[in-house]
């Protein structure tokens, strides 16, 4: 079996047989998709309370053991729900990798449910990275393939973002986003490691009523430099909700630094498929721009 597949052959159907094979006590509950199915895992609902995960690839599949074994140890230090693992299943039936089962959790991502409040939106996304932040580190997975190296210095992707820098040409203005890279650079974590989410975006914040209700798909997650958590500040907050983010976050400005550096790294690849890409460099330019300027610089 391959261990790279389109993301198209993992549908329905297979979900269906993987299931009925290796779990046939839940055979008889309906398989659906939902709505964000998602670029890293396929997920589909099965019947009210479970979910089903499908890796897309192997660097994904690597983050199936560790989400099984440490989510029922972090839940308990979270304040918010966090997806809770039932079961592990096999490759089967042409699908080369291990795969979840999870409770499903209720709530719609916000990116499409929007949020009510920015500012308190703010709030309890920075309360939830700090007991994130705040939970016991000791053993946890260290950055590597498994995240994306999510959690080292923002460093680990220098090329890729110099040489998108250079691809945009004067699409972008590349002076002020090579000031801003080395910004990034200039300062490491230097404390202990830490928890960290590691993708704290809008389709992984499900939303009800407004407000924070869960937070999903630890794939990213390790422990180390926190600063990747940072990047909701430029991709969705503005004035007095980012404001709020950094101090209840209550990080120093290197990792403020890192953060700014890792969504700027992100909107440079993915600005021509991504429309939000463009926003989030406009937003990561301005606030820079306003920090150069009462700088004096």
């Amino acid at each position: 079996m391959s261990d790279v597949l389109d993301r198209e052959r993992i549908d329905l159907a297979l979900a269906r047989r993987l299931v009925d094979s290796q779990f046939p006590q839940w055979s008889t509950l309906p398989l659906r998709h939902v709505e964000h199915s998602g670029w890293d895992n396929r997920t589909f609902r099965l019947g009210d309370a479970l979910s089903v995960r499908l890796p897309t690839g192997p660097w994904y599949a690597k983050q199936v053991e560790k989400e099984q074994h440490w989510l029922p140890l972090l839940a308990p230090q979270l304040p918010l729900p966090i997806p809770q693992p039932v079961a592990v299943g096999a490759p089967d039936h042409g699908y080369p990798y291990a795969w979840s089962v999870y409770r499903w959790l209720e709530g719609d991502p916000a990116a499409t449910a929007g949020v009510g409040d920015p500012v308190q939106f703010a709030t309890d996304v920075a309360g939830f990275l700090v007991a994130l932040r705040s939970a016991d580190a000791r053993h946890g997975p260290p950055p590597g393939q498994h995240n994306f190296f999510r959690g080292d210095p923002p460093a680990v992707y220098a090329d890729e973002t110099h040489r998108a820098i250079d691809a945009l040409g004067d699409r972008i203005d590349g002076a002020l986003a090579r000031r801003i890279w080395a910004r990034a650079e200039e300062s490491r974590w230097d404390r202990a490691p830490v928890w960290f989410h590691g993708d704290i975006a809008v389709g992984n914040l499900l939303v009800r009523h407004g407000r924070l209700a869960a937070v999903i798909d630890f794939g990213t997650s390790g422990v180390g430099d926190p600063a990747c958590d940072l990047v909701l500040a430029w991709t969705l907050l503005d004035g007095d909700a980012r404001h709020t983010f950094r101090e209840a976050l209550d990080l120093d400005d290197a990792t403020w630094d890192r953060g700014r550096g890792w969504a700027l790294w992100k909107a440079l690849i993915t600005v021509d498929e991504d429309s939000g890409a463009r926003e989030t460099l406009d937003r990561v330019f301005a606030e820079f721009r306003d920090l150069e300027r009462a700088s004096g610089r």
